[in-house]
């Protein structure tokens, strides 16, 4: 009877463990849910949701891992030489939860004139594509990216077709610049290139005349004394606060450049001297570049309901008596041009680009000027009476006392 017994358990092990393996791949299809071990070299307490776009299939991944590389790695998501991944892959997690976007890498060939090349690119954009074949684009050409039209003749599904801007000489007032334009008229590029012709001025060509690649056209001023300096123009700079990264923490995205422009200058002189001087005409030669930084907006001591005021003390040793109010924001919206605010997970109100709203004193912090608060950079949207008392205090905007997201 033992012996039997044993015969039948044995039969029965295979099944069993056949319907545990099948209830586990059930379960993984149904959640959409991967668990990712973790070597012991990067295990760590905090567990993190990561959640995967991949050719338009989206995949949830729960692990310990610290980097997007090591998730990658452990949920077996290979990446070619060409592809690219958001966050980059050394990524280090500073939040619980992440989306990592995965841009597969295809053929695209791409057309410069007589010259046809053929590219692994990620890149959607038609200037990131070109950046990637290392073919260098001015600002003034034209790149237009569209499906092949012959696939058997191309070998590849997309095409992009660079049409090149023509180089033309202009010489302002004797002063030769290089430039670059579509115009088919001369008339449509001085028009172009923002050159505001006055009655005493005269154009060497008629304005009529076709744009050919290589033509010079030169503008003299009758009876005026005038000279032409090449200056700077700066880059503008544009900030992404990031919730996850504390306030000391700044990155460059994407570098801005200085760009260049012609000016050129009516000069008075008497006595041998310069009295005078002032801009009668400026073109631009090369546009400025603007430069993307992403900066932290997470304190390190915030304010909180349950403080209800603290001290805190800014980047230039300024300290501020911290406060906070909760009143709907509306109409106090339009003071910085308008548009809504939204309530941040932390109960902050803050506006489109992400600055909390900030009551201050006036004198001391205009309208609109950003400061540094323990919650992250704000906005001064507002001011109160505490002002006079605390010139330089801060009342900052928060859904803590109604709770009912205005």
């Amino acid at each position: 009877m033992k012996l039997l017994t044993m015969c039948v358990m044995s039969l029965m092990r295979p099944r069993i463990g056949l319907f545990v393996a099948l209830f586990a791949l059930l379960t993984v299809g149904a959640t959409g849910t991967v668990f990712a071990a973790s070597p012991s070299s990067s295990r760590s307490d905090k567990q993190h949701a990561i959640t995967i776009y991949d050719q338009g299939q989206k995949r949830v991944v729960l692990t310990r891992a610290q980097t997007v590389a090591d998730t990658l790695r452990q949920a077996e998501i290979p990446l070619a030489t060409h592809d690219r991944v958001e966050p980059a892959a050394d990524t280090v997690y500073a939040a619980q939860n992440y989306t990592v976007n995965i841009y597969r890498a295809r053929p695209v060939m791409v057309v410069d004139g007589m010259k046809r090349e053929q590219v692994l690119t990620p890149a959607s954009a038609p200037s990131d594509i070109a950046r990637d074949a290392g073919i260098a684009v001015r600002d003034e050409d034209n790149l237009m990216l569209s499906q092949s039209e012959d696939v058997l003749s191309d070998g590849v599904g997309s095409k992009l077709i660079i049409d090149r801007a023509v180089p033309v000489t202009l010489s302002l007032y004797g002063a030769p610049s290089q430039i670059y334009t579509h115009a088919a008229t001369v008339g449509e590029l001085l028009t172009e290139k923002g050159v505001k012709l006055t009655a005493t001025d005269s154009v060497s060509v008629p304005q009529s005349t076709l744009v050919t690649s290589g033509m010079t056209i030169e503008i003299w001023r009758e009876g005026l004394q005038t000279t032409t300096v090449e200056e700077e123009v700066s880059f503008a700079t544009r900030q992404i606060l990031d919730a996850d990264q504390p306030t000391s923490y700044r990155a460059v995205q994407t570098p801005g450049a200085t760009g260049k422009k012609s000016v050129v200058y009516e000069i008075v002189r008497e006595g041998g001297r310069e009295v005078s001087r002032k801009v009668i005409q400026s073109v631009t030669l090369t546009e400025p570049k603007e430069q993307v930084e992403v900066i932290g907006s997470k304190g390190a001591n915030p304010l909180t309901k349950s403080k209800g005021a603290q001290q805190f003390t800014d980047s230039k040793g300024v300290t501020h008596r911290e406060t906070y109010y909760d009143l709907p924001m509306n109409v106090t919206m339009g003071a910085c041009g308008g548009g809504d605010y939204t309530i941040r997970a932390d109960g902050a109100k803050v506006d489109k680009d992400g600055y909390i709203l900030i009551a201050a004193n006036l004198s001391n912090y205009p309208r609109c000027s950003v400061v540094e608060t323990s919650m992250g950079p704000g906005k001064v949207y507002d001011t109160g009476g505490f002002a006079a008392v605390h010139p330089h205090g801060f009342d900052l905007a928060t859904d803590w006392t109604n709770g009912d997201g205005r």
